[in-house]
């Protein structure tokens, strides 16, 4: 981009020869022409982040999302060009500690202008409903007993445990982010910041609206438990009113252990759960087959880490998930 090879100023303060100069310089010629109509270049580290972003921008922003359509955003990998563009965008959008590939190339180019969604989002820890047994982990129930103890002895002001990163299922949560994204792209470019702060509102008003559609439309349902392959819904539930058991934890990758099946399946026979809801980016050969064996029902609650449909967006996806928990909730 033309405007980090030469400087952070507008085009229109380089004159003459300085003009001609920055325009020979090497890589220069053939960089990025986006920045040349004078949008704002804005990194978000995922879907949820590149919606709100783009949504306040508008057409004063292009919004470039890190991790790909379609992809899993905790897998996520940069290449050396990536993380370059990391140092030189006007903005970068992410949340800590959720993709470590993005910490590192924030760490290492130190972009002016950041907004961690974790600053506004409250994360909170959700545990494995119905099981405090660590997938995998050898350990002996001694050694988890002091393990927990420790973690909570210490008064550090912050909910213990492993923080569930995906805030953006609460809408609620999502437009708090929002109100920083507001004030960074005004710190940015404050020429537009009543702009900004217009098309915030509007959003913000929208995501309020969406939290109203989601109450109400979950508020009489047969069933209150929601069985997920991982628990990525922790949040939804809460703000809804589910009561969430998940087959793994947090860790989509985590492969869940023949005691935590069985006590899922006990929980959906002594429940009355008709319905298992698998994602959109995990594969869904255990929800699937543990659905045959009950002889329920499995289905799709995305979790909106990554848009897998060019033509939706996030409001579109969160209705279209409102319509598959009433559904399978059996919600009137």
């Amino acid at each position: 981009m033309l405007m980090n090879c030469v400087s952070r100023r507008p085009l229109a303060a380089l004159t003459g020869g300085v003009l001609a100069a920055a325009l020979a310089l090497t890589g220069c010629a053939g960089a990025d022409t986006a920045e040349d109509d004078g949008r704002l270049q804005v990194l978000a580290s995922f879907y949820p982040l590149q919606y709100i972003t783009e949504e306040i921008g508008g057409d004063l922003v292009t919004v470039t999302s890190l991790t790909p359509e379609g992809a899993e955003p905790h897998d996520l990998e940069l290449s050396p060009a990536k993380a370059r563009e990391v140092g030189d965008a006007d903005l970068v959008v992410y949340l800590s500690d959720f993709q470590p590939a993005v910490d590192a190339a924030i760490a290492a180019r130190e972009p002016a202008h950041l907004v961690d969604a974790a600053d506004s989002a409250n994360l909170q820890a959700h545990e494995l409903q119905g099981t405090h047994e660590h997938e995998g982990d050898e350990h002996s129930e001694e050694e988890h007993a002091d393990e927990h103890a420790e973690e909570h002895t210490a008064d550090d002001g912050h909910d213990h445990g492993e923080l569930d990163p995906h805030f953006w299922l609460d809408p609620t949560r999502l437009a708090a982010v929002s109100k920083d994204v507001v004030a960074e792209l005004s710190a940015v470019d404050p020429e537009n910041a009543e702009t900004y702060a217009a098309r915030g509102a509007e959003l913000e008003a929208s995501l309020l609206e969406l939290d109203a559609e989601l109450t109400a439309g979950l508020s009489q349902c047969t069933s209150k438990v929601l069985v997920t392959t991982h628990e990525a819904f922790g949040y939804l539930a809460d703000r809804y009113g589910l009561e969430q058991v998940g087959i793994s934890g947090i860790d989509p990758d985590a492969e869940p252990s023949p005691a935590r099946i069985k006590e899922v399946s006990a929980t959906i026979r002594d429940r009355g759960v008709t319905t298992i809801y698998f994602e959109t980016l995990i594969s869904p050969k255990v929800a699937q087959t543990l659905a045959n064996d009950l002889g329920i029902t499995a289905t799709v609650l995305d979790p909106l880490e990554s848009l897998s449909d060019p033509d939706g967006d996030y409001r579109g996806v969160m209705l279209a998930n409102l319509e598959a928990l009433r559904t399978g909730l059996g919600c009137a």
